[in-house]
């Protein structure tokens, strides 16, 4: 056992000793002691994992899939202290049924916080309302921030390097603050803890008749909606959305959705596009390698508007915010002989322009609507229009670049 943390618990316990074990004090206790004696100072990672590989005196380990890995480096009936690496990028918009403090470790990550507001329960495990960012920020190695259980702490964190590693200091339980939502914004808070293997295997079942081309599908699809719960009905619109979509069959299965649910039921479809836009997002960040690009695209996935893009552009790379951007948007794009596309935002088809003239164009209006722009727009030989300029908007708001037109 790692001599570091072993003495780290001891003082976290004697401090937390000395005021009765209140959970209220808890966070405090926690982040003021990283905050003191951080990890990111004092321990040598490399010689953590070696010890943790070849010597067995060490803490109570979890069966928690948290983490990759999860590593217990101290343990106590109260408490525990985790070192979690992180290979992949991002957190699930969260909150915690337990409380303390994590410390940036190693590596750096976007940090946003969160309100739900107008929440609604639809059932113990699934709630609607008005997910809202509160802030959003860079956090580098040796930041420390405070974890307080329940609602009032709802946050993510997407990873920017790789590995990044956490050292998290945490109660095992608070009494009371459960379930863990998930938050699917901009619309639904979720217990993301299975408990209906029912609508699982109905799923399955979906699936497999969506393999086998059935054609019969949607029609199935649309029954199940007009008898399940709200709940139920959510899932299996989640997992059919992209299919229906190919058989251009969503529209008339999300009104049948919005119909029978009323205005609830009017919240769902903009969670699950934005679900898509993010898988859509992981994908791509999954298949580029470039530092800076990756960075974009974790930026795109969890800064929502434009300000806060161009904010945290600046606090990483020196320079204009906005040049950085086109420099990347460049690298990004792609004219491969039928379309011209940044990321996956598409060139307008209602704007006629000659295919070698088009990547100079969205570029340009890309700039444009950076910098805040409104109105007419010259590019090159090209005098663009307001209802240009809004096509172009228009596509991008449809595309993983959304952020930068909000």
């Amino acid at each position: 056992m790692d001599d570091f943390f072993s003495k780290l618990g001891r003082d976290v316990l004697a401090r937390w000793k000395k005021k009765n074990f209140s959970l209220a004090h808890f966070p405090e206790i926690a982040r003021g002691i990283l905050a003191e004696r951080p990890p990111s100072d004092y321990v040598d990672i490399e010689g953590l994992m070696r010890d943790f590989l070849f010597n067995d005196e060490q803490a109570f380990q979890t069966q928690s899939g948290f983490g990759q890995p999860e590593l217990v480096v101290y343990d106590n009936p109260r408490f525990y202290i985790q070192v979690l690496f992180w290979l992949d990028g991002t957190t699930d918009i969260h909150q915690h049924e337990f409380s303390g403090a994590f410390h940036v470790m190693r590596g750096s990550s976007i940090h946003a916080d969160f309100e739900f507001q107008n929440a609604q329960a639809i059932s113990t495990h699934f709630r609607v309302g008005d997910l809202r960012m509160t802030g959003i920020e860079l956090l580098e190695t040796a930041t420390t921030v405070p974890i307080v259980s329940g609602r009032e702490h709802i946050h993510s964190l997407f990873h920017l390097d790789m590995p990044s590693v956490s050292v998290v200091i945490r109660t095992h339980h608070d009494p009371g603050t459960g379930p863990q939502f998930t938050y699917l914004p901009p619309h639904v808070g979720v217990d993301p803890v299975p408990h209906d293997a029912l609508t699982m295997r109905r799923m399955q079942l979906l699936d497999a008749l969506e393999r086998l081309g059935d054609p019969i599908y949607p029609t199935l699809v649309r029954k199940m909606i007009g008898e399940l719960d709200f709940e139920r009905g959510f899932f299996i619109l989640q997992n059919g959305m992209v299919h229906l979509q190919e058989m251009e069959e969503w529209q008339a299965t999300v009104k049948a959705f919005e119909k029978k649910h009323g205005a609830p039921g009017k919240l769902v479809a903009p969670v699950l596009e934005e679900i898509l836009r993010r898988d859509s997002l992981m994908q791509m960040r999954g298949a580029i390698t470039a530092v800076e690009h990756r960075f974009f695209l974790a930026l795109l996935m969890n800064a929502p508007s434009r300000k806060d893009i161009l904010t945290l552009v600046s606090r990483r790379y020196p320079g204009d915010p906005v040049e950085t951007i086109m420099g990347w948007a460049g690298e990004l794009g792609d004219v491969d002989g039928f379309s011209t596309g940044i990321l996956d935002a598409e060139f307008p088809e209602e704007i006629d322009l000659p295919e070698e003239e088009q990547a100079e164009v969205f570029l340009g209006v890309l700039r444009h609507l950076l910098k805040g722009g409104k109105g007419r727009l010259k590019v090159g030989n090209r005098t663009l229009a307001a209802t240009d300029i809004e096509a172009f908007r228009a596509a991008l708001a449809r595309s993983a670049l959304r952020p930068v037109v909000m």
